[in-house]
């Protein structure tokens, strides 16, 4: 158990932090998803850009790799690209 007050402080930061990160990649993979059960290749095209941006954010913000990021804008615009 911490002991002093700065501590403390980081294990209510990381708290938050950890909540924050879980929504923002919650969020990213129910647009990954919704992105890859549209079958119109207009919508998915139009909703391709959101889901990239948003992909592209996690990444910036250390939510997501990196690596990951480019994996999951990969195979997204391969679907789209597909359809």
């Amino acid at each position: 158990m911490a002991n002093h007050q700065s501590a403390k402080k980081k294990i209510k930061q990381d708290q938050v932090k950890r909540l924050k990160n879980r929504y923002y990649a919650k969020t990213m993979r129910n647009a990954v998803k919704k992105l890859r059960s549209m079958t119109s290749k207009e919508e998915a095209a139009g909703e391709l850009s959101k889901v990239t941006s948003i992909i592209d954010i996690l990444a910036k913000k250390n939510v997501i790799h990196a690596n990951k990021a480019a994996n999951l804008k990969s195979s997204v615009s391969m679907h789209v690209n597909s359809l």
